[in-house]
Protein backbone atom coordinates (compact mmCIF):
# COMPACT_ATOMS: atom_id res chain seq x y z
CA UNK A 1 0.00 0.00 0.00
CA UNK A 2 1.33 3.43 -0.95
CA UNK A 3 0.86 6.17 1.66
CA UNK A 4 1.16 9.94 1.55
CA UNK A 5 1.07 11.91 4.80
CA UNK A 6 -0.06 15.55 5.06
CA UNK A 7 0.49 18.05 7.88
CA UNK A 8 -1.36 21.37 7.55
CA UNK A 9 -0.66 24.55 9.53
CA UNK A 10 -2.24 28.00 9.62
CA UNK A 11 0.15 30.94 9.92
CA UNK A 12 -0.78 34.04 11.89
CA UNK A 13 -1.70 36.02 8.78
CA UNK A 14 -1.77 36.11 5.02
CA UNK A 15 1.29 35.19 2.98
CA UNK A 16 2.40 37.39 0.09
CA UNK A 17 3.60 34.70 -2.30
CA UNK A 18 5.07 37.12 -4.82
CA UNK A 19 7.10 38.90 -2.17
CA UNK A 20 8.15 35.52 -0.77
CA UNK A 21 9.12 34.34 -4.25
CA UNK A 22 11.34 37.40 -4.71
CA UNK A 23 13.04 36.69 -1.37
CA UNK A 24 13.75 33.13 -2.51
CA UNK A 25 15.08 34.22 -5.89
CA UNK A 26 12.03 32.88 -7.74
CA UNK A 27 11.03 35.06 -10.70
CA UNK A 28 7.61 33.57 -11.36
CA UNK A 29 4.50 35.59 -10.48
CA UNK A 30 1.68 33.83 -8.62
CA UNK A 31 -2.03 34.42 -9.04
CA UNK A 32 -3.96 34.83 -5.82
CA UNK A 33 -5.75 31.49 -6.22
CA UNK A 34 -2.69 29.28 -6.85
CA UNK A 35 -0.27 27.87 -4.27
CA UNK A 36 3.50 27.95 -4.28
CA UNK A 37 4.98 24.43 -4.18
CA UNK A 38 8.51 24.14 -2.79
CA UNK A 39 11.11 21.49 -2.17
CA UNK A 40 11.37 21.40 1.65
CA UNK A 41 15.16 20.91 1.55
CA UNK A 42 16.42 23.14 -1.25
CA UNK A 43 13.52 25.65 -1.19
CA UNK A 44 13.36 25.41 -4.97
CA UNK A 45 10.12 25.83 -6.87
CA UNK A 46 8.33 22.62 -7.87
CA UNK A 47 5.54 21.97 -10.33
CA UNK A 48 2.17 20.72 -9.08
CA UNK A 49 2.10 18.33 -12.04
CA UNK A 50 5.24 16.54 -10.86
CA UNK A 51 5.06 13.90 -8.14
CA UNK A 52 8.08 14.55 -5.91
CA UNK A 53 7.79 12.55 -2.74
CA UNK A 54 8.31 15.54 -0.44
CA UNK A 55 6.67 18.90 -1.08
CA UNK A 56 5.46 22.00 0.75
CA UNK A 57 2.34 23.84 -0.41
CA UNK A 58 2.11 27.52 0.54
CA UNK A 59 -1.18 29.43 0.14
CA UNK A 60 -1.73 33.18 0.09
CA UNK A 61 -4.24 32.94 2.96
CA UNK A 62 -1.56 31.64 5.34
CA UNK A 63 -2.02 27.90 4.92
CA UNK A 64 1.06 25.67 4.79
CA UNK A 65 0.84 21.95 4.00
CA UNK A 66 3.76 19.54 4.25
CA UNK A 67 3.68 16.37 2.17
CA UNK A 68 5.62 13.36 3.48
CA UNK A 69 7.86 15.52 5.68
CA UNK A 70 9.22 14.45 9.06
CA UNK A 71 9.00 16.64 12.15
CA UNK A 72 12.68 17.56 11.81
CA UNK A 73 12.21 18.47 8.14
CA UNK A 74 9.23 20.67 9.02
CA UNK A 75 11.24 22.39 11.75
CA UNK A 76 14.23 22.94 9.46
CA UNK A 77 12.04 24.30 6.66
CA UNK A 78 10.21 26.76 8.93
CA UNK A 79 13.51 27.98 10.39
CA UNK A 80 14.91 28.58 6.91
CA UNK A 81 11.73 30.41 5.85
CA UNK A 82 11.94 32.94 8.69
CA UNK A 83 14.66 34.70 6.68
CA UNK A 84 12.23 35.19 3.78
CA UNK A 85 8.88 35.73 5.56
CA UNK A 86 8.16 37.09 9.04
CA UNK A 87 4.98 34.98 9.18
CA UNK A 88 7.13 31.90 9.89
CA UNK A 89 8.75 33.33 13.03
CA UNK A 90 6.03 31.90 15.30
CA UNK A 91 5.86 28.59 13.45
CA UNK A 92 6.95 26.36 16.38
CA UNK A 93 4.10 27.83 18.45
CA UNK A 94 1.33 27.47 15.87
CA UNK A 95 -1.77 25.90 17.40
CA UNK A 96 -3.90 25.49 14.28
CA UNK A 97 -2.92 22.31 12.48
CA UNK A 98 -4.35 19.11 11.06
CA UNK A 99 -3.06 15.81 9.70
CA UNK A 100 -4.38 13.78 6.79
CA UNK A 101 -3.39 10.63 4.93
CA UNK A 102 -3.82 9.42 1.37
CA UNK A 103 -3.60 5.67 0.86
CA UNK A 104 -3.32 4.05 -2.55
CA UNK A 105 -4.62 0.48 -2.51
CA UNK A 106 -5.27 -1.13 -5.88
CA UNK A 107 -8.49 -3.07 -6.23
CA UNK A 108 -10.29 -1.27 -3.38
CA UNK A 109 -13.20 1.12 -3.63
CA UNK A 110 -12.61 4.81 -2.90
CA UNK A 111 -13.14 5.72 0.75
CA UNK A 112 -12.92 9.28 2.05
CA UNK A 113 -13.08 10.22 5.75
CA UNK A 114 -12.09 13.15 7.97
CA UNK A 115 -8.69 11.57 8.63
CA UNK A 116 -7.74 9.72 5.48
CA UNK A 117 -8.68 8.86 1.91
CA UNK A 118 -8.23 5.52 0.20
CA UNK A 119 -8.05 5.52 -3.60
CA UNK A 120 -7.55 2.54 -5.95
CA UNK A 121 -5.05 4.38 -8.14
CA UNK A 122 -2.69 7.34 -7.71
CA UNK A 123 -3.38 10.65 -9.39
CA UNK A 124 -1.16 13.69 -8.79
CA UNK A 125 -4.33 15.83 -8.72
CA UNK A 126 -5.31 14.16 -5.43
CA UNK A 127 -2.32 15.77 -3.73
CA UNK A 128 -3.35 19.29 -4.70
CA UNK A 129 -6.99 18.70 -3.72
CA UNK A 130 -6.15 17.37 -0.26
CA UNK A 131 -3.65 20.17 0.40
CA UNK A 132 -6.20 22.76 -0.71
CA UNK A 133 -8.99 21.49 1.54
CA UNK A 134 -7.01 20.92 4.75
CA UNK A 135 -5.17 24.24 4.32
CA UNK A 136 -8.56 25.98 4.13
CA UNK A 137 -9.81 24.07 7.13
CA UNK A 138 -6.98 25.04 9.50
CA UNK A 139 -7.10 28.65 8.29
CA UNK A 140 -10.83 28.76 9.04
CA UNK A 141 -10.16 27.27 12.47
CA UNK A 142 -7.91 30.22 13.24
CA UNK A 143 -10.54 32.73 12.10
CA UNK A 144 -13.29 30.94 14.05
CA UNK A 145 -11.36 31.15 17.31
CA UNK A 146 -10.38 34.78 16.81
CA UNK A 147 -13.96 35.66 15.93
CA UNK A 148 -15.17 33.96 19.11
CA UNK A 149 -12.80 36.19 21.11
CA UNK A 150 -14.39 39.28 19.54
CA UNK A 151 -17.84 37.86 20.33
CA UNK A 152 -16.81 37.42 23.97
CA UNK A 153 -15.64 41.04 24.08
CA UNK A 154 -18.90 42.27 22.58
CA UNK A 155 -20.87 40.14 25.04
CA UNK A 156 -19.09 41.95 27.86
CA UNK A 157 -20.02 45.31 26.31
CA UNK A 158 -23.65 44.20 26.04
CA UNK A 159 -23.58 43.32 29.75
CA UNK A 160 -22.30 46.82 30.56
CA UNK A 161 -25.00 48.29 28.34
CA UNK A 162 -27.64 46.29 30.19
CA UNK A 163 -26.30 47.76 33.44
CA UNK A 164 -26.34 51.27 31.97
CA UNK A 165 -22.58 51.60 32.26
CA UNK A 166 -21.53 51.52 28.61
CA UNK A 167 -18.81 54.06 27.89
CA UNK A 168 -17.21 53.47 24.50
CA UNK A 169 -14.78 55.92 22.95
CA UNK A 170 -14.75 56.55 19.21
CA UNK A 171 -11.32 54.94 19.07
CA UNK A 172 -12.55 51.73 20.69
CA UNK A 173 -15.60 51.61 18.42
CA UNK A 174 -13.40 52.12 15.37
CA UNK A 175 -11.05 49.36 16.54
CA UNK A 176 -13.96 46.99 17.10
CA UNK A 177 -15.46 47.74 13.68
CA UNK A 178 -12.04 47.31 12.09
CA UNK A 179 -11.64 43.87 13.69
CA UNK A 180 -15.02 42.74 12.41
CA UNK A 181 -14.45 44.05 8.89
CA UNK A 182 -11.05 42.35 8.92
CA UNK A 183 -12.69 39.05 9.81
CA UNK A 184 -15.26 39.48 7.05
CA UNK A 185 -12.56 40.27 4.49
CA UNK A 186 -10.29 37.42 5.52
CA UNK A 187 -13.09 34.84 5.76
CA UNK A 188 -14.33 35.71 2.28
CA UNK A 189 -10.76 35.61 0.96
CA UNK A 190 -10.03 32.33 2.73
CA UNK A 191 -13.10 30.69 1.39
CA UNK A 192 -12.85 30.92 -2.13
CA UNK A 193 -14.03 27.40 -1.48
CA UNK A 194 -17.06 28.53 -3.35
CA UNK A 195 -14.81 28.26 -6.43
CA UNK A 196 -13.63 24.74 -7.07
CA UNK A 197 -10.00 24.12 -8.13
CA UNK A 198 -9.56 24.17 -11.88
CA UNK A 199 -8.47 20.53 -12.03
CA UNK A 200 -11.90 19.40 -10.80
CA UNK A 201 -13.48 20.56 -14.06
CA UNK A 202 -11.33 18.15 -16.00
CA UNK A 203 -10.84 15.24 -13.60
CA UNK A 204 -13.95 13.40 -12.38
CA UNK A 205 -12.16 11.57 -9.55
CA UNK A 206 -10.51 14.78 -8.36
CA UNK A 207 -13.89 16.50 -8.42
CA UNK A 208 -15.44 13.70 -6.37
CA UNK A 209 -12.59 13.85 -3.85
CA UNK A 210 -12.86 17.62 -3.54
CA UNK A 211 -16.64 17.68 -3.09
CA UNK A 212 -16.55 14.90 -0.51
CA UNK A 213 -13.73 16.45 1.51
CA UNK A 214 -15.24 19.94 1.35
CA UNK A 215 -18.45 18.46 2.73
CA UNK A 216 -16.68 16.44 5.44
CA UNK A 217 -14.71 19.47 6.59
CA UNK A 218 -17.88 21.61 6.34
CA UNK A 219 -16.07 24.40 4.52
CA UNK A 220 -19.20 26.09 3.16
CA UNK A 221 -21.12 25.73 6.41
CA UNK A 222 -18.24 27.18 8.43
CA UNK A 223 -17.90 30.05 5.99
CA UNK A 224 -21.61 30.86 6.27
CA UNK A 225 -21.39 30.73 10.05
CA UNK A 226 -18.41 33.10 10.09
CA UNK A 227 -20.22 35.41 7.70
CA UNK A 228 -23.37 35.37 9.83
CA UNK A 229 -21.44 36.06 13.05
CA UNK A 230 -19.51 38.90 11.40
CA UNK A 231 -22.74 40.47 10.11
CA UNK A 232 -24.30 40.16 13.57
CA UNK A 233 -21.25 41.83 15.11
CA UNK A 234 -21.47 44.66 12.58
CA UNK A 235 -25.14 45.19 13.48
CA UNK A 236 -24.22 45.34 17.17
CA UNK A 237 -21.37 47.74 16.44
CA UNK A 238 -23.78 50.00 14.54
CA UNK A 239 -26.05 50.03 17.60
CA UNK A 240 -23.10 50.93 19.85
CA UNK A 241 -22.07 53.67 17.41
CA UNK A 242 -25.60 55.07 17.33
CA UNK A 243 -25.83 55.07 21.13
CA UNK A 244 -22.43 56.73 21.39
CA UNK A 245 -23.44 59.45 18.93
CA UNK A 246 -26.76 59.97 20.72
CA UNK A 247 -24.93 60.25 24.03
CA UNK A 248 -22.51 62.78 22.56
CA UNK A 249 -25.38 64.73 21.00
CA UNK A 250 -27.22 64.80 24.34
CA UNK A 251 -24.05 66.02 26.06
CA UNK A 252 -23.68 68.83 23.52
CA UNK A 253 -27.31 69.81 23.97
CA UNK A 254 -26.84 70.07 27.73
CA UNK A 255 -23.70 72.16 27.24
CA UNK A 256 -25.64 74.51 24.95
CA UNK A 257 -28.48 74.75 27.48
CA UNK A 258 -26.04 75.48 30.31
CA UNK A 259 -24.32 78.16 28.25
CA UNK A 260 -27.69 79.76 27.46
CA UNK A 261 -28.62 79.71 31.16
CA UNK A 262 -25.28 81.27 32.06
CA UNK A 263 -25.76 83.95 29.39
CA UNK A 264 -29.25 84.70 30.75
CA UNK A 265 -27.92 84.90 34.32
CA UNK A 266 -25.15 87.28 33.22
CA UNK A 267 -27.74 89.42 31.44
CA UNK A 268 -29.97 89.53 34.54
CA UNK A 269 -27.01 90.40 36.77
CA UNK A 270 -26.09 93.26 34.44
CA UNK A 271 -29.67 94.59 34.56
CA UNK A 272 -29.71 94.41 38.38
CA UNK A 273 -26.39 96.21 38.61
CA UNK A 274 -27.67 99.00 36.33
CA UNK A 275 -30.83 99.43 38.43
CA UNK A 276 -28.76 99.51 41.61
Amino acid sequence: MERHEFAAYALGGELDLNRLAASLGITRKFRWEEPMVLDPEGLRLLSMERSERKQVYLYYFGGVVFLNCSVDEIRTFSAAMTKAADEFRDFPKLKYRDDYSLRIDGGTKPAITNDYAVMPAYDVAFIGIICFVIAKSVALERIEEQLDLVLDEVEGLITLLDQGRLNLTDRKLAKLASSILNFKYRSIAHIMVLDKPEITWENIEADRLYLTMANLFELNQRYNEIKHKAETLMDITEVFTSLSHDKRAARLEWIIIILIVIEILIYLVEILLKQA
